[in-house]
């Protein structure tokens, strides 16, 4: 069987998870601050992996980059279903 037949695991433990969302938050509120579109940006900066779409401001930036993108989905993903699907 091939590497890529089988399903692989992912799982963000629950301390990185409030780091991603107090990250998140941040960057929000600093995107907002400075009158940006902050779904737009944060879109754009988890598609490319470019921080440029996060500012410096508020050391935004710097925090987004530690954390890993695939984190920051999960939890998007894993907020939404929970609230929007399971509700």
């Amino acid at each position: 069987m091939d590497q890529f037949d089988k399903t692989m695991k992912f799982s963000v433990d629950e301390r990185k998870e409030e780091n991603v969302k107090a990250v998140l938050t941040n960057v929000y509120n600093t995107l907002e601050e400075r009158g940006y579109n902050p779904i737009n940006q944060i879109v754009g900066y988890l598609q490319s992996g470019d921080p440029a779409y996060i500012p410096r401001h508020n050391e935004a930036r710097n925090q987004i980059r530690h954390v890993e993108r695939d984190e920051i989905m999960e939890v998007l993903v894993k907020n939404y279903v929970t609230k929007e699907i399971n509700g």
